[in-house]
């Protein structure tokens, strides 16, 4: 049988991922605004991070969790 996941663990790794795409994404968008000559490349994967971004904060907001509640 499998492991049942509790929603509190599931949704602490949401969290988790938010945070990490959040820096993930802050990070390259600084990197793309300081080039002299931004790539099509790092655009892209600041597009990228972007939506991977926007999506978990949708998944958060449908799921109703708050980040102050699980500090």
């Amino acid at each position: 049988m499998a492991k049942k996941l509790k929603k509190q663990d599931v949704d602490n790794a949401l969290l988790d991922a938010v945070f990490t795409v959040e820096a993930e994404w802050k990070q390259l968008r600084s990197i793309i605004s300081q080039s002299i000559e931004p790539t099509m490349d790092g655009q892209n994967s600041v597009a990228l991070a972007q939506a991977k971004y926007l999506y978990l904060l949708r998944e958060a907001r449908h799921r109703k969790i708050s980040a102050i509640r699980y500090n």
